[in-house]
């Protein structure tokens, strides 16, 4: 088998051969920089070019009535001044940006935390933090199927879910106004891939049982929408 000669090739065989991708990036921390680049610039794009193609006047009052329906017309007002769309573009952008790293920051915590228990594991915080960006790749499949929407997309009145659309909340038309549109929203396909390659990393960067492995790699997700669910219910 050809071996994992560099970040770019790694970031390819990551769906083909994970185990052997894991196994060579575990000597090669310096290369998880290449796909924090290019997801990063993957996930900023579709924004961005949505932004710029949409009825900007239509998304305001869209996003007004769906996040503050029940404020005063005087108050809707005021909102509706205050939001530009420059202003809007570039906080969804760089939002969208940060929130990937602060959510893989606390994955690589959690990961830290709970692989202590292998006591041959020598990955630090840092170690873990990289190895986040390698199970965060097959979100690029999202941002590719925006992209792809918004290219063949007439409508300048076009969802803003759209920029999701392997999230459940994509897949079942739910409104904005939903009680259940942003846990659907946070509920991708791809999340299932991304717990497989956090398990299979496991197995390649620790000592730990499978069955462990698996246990680490769906639990965050598992609790934090059940949490979500039963929030919504009560």
């Amino acid at each position: 088998m050809q071996p994992v000669s560099n970040p770019f090739q790694a970031m390819k065989d990551v769906f083909i051969k994970p185990n052997q991708v894991f196994a060579t990036i575990k000597e090669r921390h310096n290369w998880s920089w290449i796909p924090f680049i290019v997801i990063s610039l993957i996930t900023a794009i579709p924004i961005y070019l949505y932004f710029n193609f949409i009825d900007f006047d239509w998304y305001r009052d869209l996003v007004i009535q769906s996040t503050a329906g029940d404020l005063s017309p005087l108050e809707q007002e005021n909102m509706a001044k205050a939001m530009n769309q420059p202003q809007l573009l570039w906080a969804s952008v760089i939002g969208a940006v940060v929130a990937n790293i602060i959510a893989n920051a606390i994955l690589a915590l959690y990961l830290n935390i709970t692989t202590k228990s292998d006591e041959e594991c020598v990955q630090g915080y840092t170690d873990w933090y990289g190895f986040t960006w390698w199970t965060s790749i097959p979100s690029i499949f999202t941002s590719v199927i925006a992209l792809i929407i918004l290219s063949f997309s007439q409508d300048p009145q076009l969802s803003p879910i759209s920029l999701g659309p392997t999230s459940l909340a994509f897949i079942f038309g739910l409104e904005m106004n939903s009680p259940w549109f942003s846990l659907a929203q946070s509920v991708r396909l791809e999340s299932i891939w991304v717990m497989y390659l956090i398990a299979v990393g496991l197995s390649q960067w620790t000592q730990l049982p499978i069955k462990k492995t698996y246990i680490i790699a769906t639990a965050p997700y598992l609790v934090i929408w059940g949490a979500w669910a039963l929030m919504v219910l009560l």
